[in-house]
């Protein structure tokens, strides 16, 4: 007890609890400034979120492609790597999933569903490696390159859905075959006709495996060694270039399944998008809040997929524009971001606790 204490109440776990409180409040000072009741806004978000199993289900849908994204993010972090190109990795795993979910027929669940999964997992793995590739042989900054890839991995994904899988007279792609589909029907109608999935409990079983392999496996440690000290790295005999693909190529597969299991679990057809959906920027706020931990990136996505979907309830129930929202959610990652802030008005409570075990 006295351990699982210690870890509530340490610096690593206060800070991001102080920096999310610290943005609500922000966010209410928002609310008051444009007139408006921020203790009726939040009332209206919390009910959103929880006021039935319909918005419960829904909350869980929101929260899920942002567990994803933000082990993508968090994965090419440990490993020294900036993938800021989450968005187009999980914009590459929807078309990847989308393709073997119209195209292919004929074939029973266990064997379609897991097809799909795995082809657009391993696009988005793909495209992560590419941005990987170029930064070990060419030396060219992941951050440019995987910006760059974004706006690459849209146009291409709406080429493809236009060319080769779009439905007459429709902006969207064919609807995929139900062997497919990895929603959970029955789950769903208990729940209202809440857009339940399987793709919940891939990413919490990601979360583990992002562990494992980070820190229980040789290559995990290969990884990290690269990412802490690519001289060191070298040194000790690792192949340096080969583990930044590999790394990038992991981290892509996660951003990957994101996007398959909204096209999968979710929507069940890929629009012709005007602007991507947004999730994998929204990973590195999660990464970010999460200190690139497994765990924390969860309780992170739970935070920010259920202020998102809230942020509705905000506008019906107190009047509220949506968008302050994301002011909300911009000021948790900037208190998160500037540390200082956070340990100066935690100082009072560091300098009790001193006293405390001095005396």
């Amino acid at each position: 007890m006295n351990k699982v204490a210690r870890i509530f109440t340490s610096e690593s776990a206060v800070n991001p609890i102080v920096a999310i409180v610290l943005g609500l409040l922000f966010g209410a000072l928002v609310m008051l400034a444009g007139g408006y009741n921020p203790i009726a806004a939040y009332g209206a978000l919390f009910a959103r979120v929880f006021g039935n199993s319909y918005d419960i289900g829904e909350s869980i849908r929101a929260i899920t492609p942002l567990i994803l994204t933000g082990l993508s993010v968090a994965f090419a972090f440990r490993t020294g790597l900036f993938n800021i190109g989450a968005e187009g990795q999980f914009v590459m795993g929807m078309t990847g999933a989308t393709f073997i979910g119209v195209k292919v027929t004929g074939l029973p669940w266990i064997i379609h569903a897991p097809l799909a999964v795995i082809v657009g997992a391993l696009v988005g793995g793909l495209w992560g490696a590419i941005a990987g590739y170029l930064k070990a042989k060419r030396g060219v900054n992941e951050v440019i390159t995987t910006i760059m890839l974004n706006w690459i991995a849209l146009f291409l994904s709406n080429y493809i859905v236009n060319t080769f899988l779009l439905e007459p007279k429709q902006q969207r792609s064919y609807m995929i075959q139900d062997s497919a589909s990895l929603s959970i029907t029955w789950l769903s109608e208990l729940m209202n006709h809440a857009r339940i999935h399987w793709g919940t409990v891939i990413a919490i079983l990601a979360a583990i495996v992002f562990y494992i392999i980070l820190w229980k496996t040789r290559q995990g440690y290969e990884l990290r060694a690269v990412g802490h000290n690519i001289d060191a790295a070298k040194y000790a005999g690792m192949n340096v270039n080969r583990n930044i693909v590999k790394a990038m190529f992991i981290s892509g597969i996660f951003a990957g399944l994101g996007g398959v299991f909204e096209i999968l679990g979710v929507f069940h057809y890929q629009v012709v998008a005007a602007a991507s959906p947004g999730y994998g920027f929204d990973g590195i706020a999660v990464s970010l809040l999460g200190a690139n931990n497994p765990l924390g990136i969860v309780l992170g996505a739970a935070l920010f997929g259920g202020l998102s979907y809230g942020s509705a309830g905000m506008s019906f129930g107190a009047d509220v524009p949506p968008e302050i929202i994301r002011i909300v959610i911009g000021s948790v990652i900037f208190f998160v971001a500037t540390q200082g802030i956070v340990k100066w008005v935690l100082i009072p409570f560091y300098s009790k606790r001193k006293k405390e075990r001095a005396s």
